[in-house]
């Protein structure tokens, strides 16, 4: 016969003997298992000596207050739950109880039925918990200083661009929607490249005032403007012998574009207020999320300028195209994380990573940073679980989850969408489509393309 389930210990922690009665009858009625503790420092001393399920602690008490037992409670053992009690549910107390690791708190007198379903909360959180045996680090993060971290086809391509123009100055222009990392891409050229001794500076074209922009770039002389009331370098000055990434590059006014060109054709500057041409020596790196050929197509961009930055082309992929980075990303970002000692969670349950996998992430890695960063400050013990990954995401994933069980009957579905894709997006669509259906990550490497049905041939 299988053994019976262990009954859950409730540590009530209250040095008023009403309300410890009062609590014991009400948990007992649920047949839980009530410890009672008269003083915050008994109850540490209890939690030491046989870990409860969960703890009930009264905030106002003689001795130690509340949030202190809180905190010696969570120093002793950091997995422990604790409900909070008090009789002031003030904005200072509920913060200072979730800052301090509290799993909840309650507001006095209490309602027996909202105080058991947030016992039964407690109790199935702690279950996933201890059952959460986590996805194990799978990259050594020292081996990722960079920040760039991925195993998949369209990254392995990534890394191989990186090393074949890093030895040579060629103007690399960086492509790829926002978040993908495109300035991470830069900062790795330079650090492989004979420049890396000398600065590398990034400039974020879009960010920056059209009427400062000039000045940014190339530098003032005293008097050029109001306000100017000294000399000042421009960015290529300071990063003479260095790199110099333009960041969202299509953003750029018609003349500064028309400076741009004269420092990559003569190797020269002339700062705002100035009729002396100076030398540089610099690379340059761009990147844009826009499509440059459009903005030459509409007269928005110089066109002997798109032909200046556009000599090396390197496309960074969205995640969507490559969910199989996903566990390494996360583990990265959870590592860093707990390196810096802002969060103690150290890994992600398997349904949680499962979820993260099938996410269609419309904001690339800046957004699963953001999210992870989220999640572990949240998360009540050393692993993510999927109630810590935000309501929109679960929800997308519930959704995703209605999806076709059958291969062939997916493939299907998307054949008609796949015929007019054009070449170099139809692995996208596969990937996507994949990732919404599988629970782990998918090898775009691995698709079983073949299985989808073709067109008959046309008879002529």
């Amino acid at each position: 016969m299988p053994e019976p389930a262990a009954v859950p210990t409730i540590l009530v922690i209250d040095d008023d003997a009403e309300v410890r009665y009062s609590l014991n009858r009400v948990l007992s009625s649920q047949r839980y298992k009530v410890v009672e503790a008269p003083s915050g420092e008994e109850g540490v001393v209890a939690v030491k000596r046989q870990p409860p399920d969960v703890v009930l602690l009264d905030n106002r008490m003689t001795g130690i207050s509340g949030l202190e037992t809180l905190q010696h409670i969570r120093a002793a053992n950091p997995k422990q739950l604790v409900i909070l009690m008090t009789a002031y549910g003030t904005a200072q107390t509920a913060i200072e109880a979730m800052k301090y690791g509290a799993f909840d708190y309650v507001v006095k007198p209490f309602d027996p039925p909202k105080l058991l379903a947030l016992v039964e909360n407690a109790l199935r959180t702690q279950a996933d918990i201890r059952s959460a045996g986590g996805v194990q680090p799978v990259i050594n993060s020292e081996e990722h200083k960079e920040g760039i971290v991925g195993s998949s086809g369209p990254m392995q391509q990534v890394f191989k661009v990186i090393g074949q123009v890093a030895t040579s100055d060629v103007t690399v222009m960086i492509t790829g929607e926002s978040g993908t990392g495109k300035e991470l891409v830069a900062r790795s050229i330079h650090r492989h490249s004979h420049r890396n001794a000398r600065p590398f500076v990034a400039v974020n074209c879009s960010a920056i005032p059209e009427n400062l922009i000039e000045s940014e770039l190339f530098g003032h002389e005293r008097g050029a403007f109001t306000g100017a009331t000294a000399q000042r370098l421009g960015k290529f000055e300071v990063c003479d012998g260095g790199t110099i990434f333009l960041d969202e590059i299509g953003d750029m006014t018609p003349t500064t574009q028309t400076k741009i060109l004269r420092v990559l054709q003569e190797g020269e500057i002339q700062r705002v207020g100035s009729s002396e041409t100076i030398k540089v020596n610099v690379r340059v790196l761009a990147a844009t999320n826009k499509n440059l050929e459009t903005l030459v197509k509409d007269k928005e961009f110089r066109e002997d300028l798109y032909y200046r930055l556009n000599v090396v082309r390197l496309r960074l992929p969205p995640l969507r195209e490559r969910v199989e980075d996903v566990p390494q990303i996360v583990d990265f970002f959870l590592q860093s994380l707990a390196k810096a000692k802002k969060t103690k969670a150290r890994k992600v349950s398997p349904e949680a990573l499962a979820i993260l996998c099938r996410h269609n992430w419309p904001g690339n890695v800046r957004e699963l940073e953001n999210m992870i960063y989220r999640s572990a400050v949240i998360a009540q013990g050393d692993a993510i679980l999927p109630k810590d990954l935000p309501d929109e995401v679960r929800q997308s994933n519930e959704a995703g989850a209605a999806a076709p069980a059958d291969l062939e009957e997916l493939f299907d579905r998307l054949y008609e969408q796949l015929k007019a894709a054009h070449p170099t997006d139809m692995l996208a669509v596969v990937t996507e489509a994949l990732a919404v259906r599988a629970p782990a990550p998918v090898s775009t490497t691995k698709t079983p393309f073949a299985k989808a049905k073709k067109p008959a041939a046309k008879k002529r």
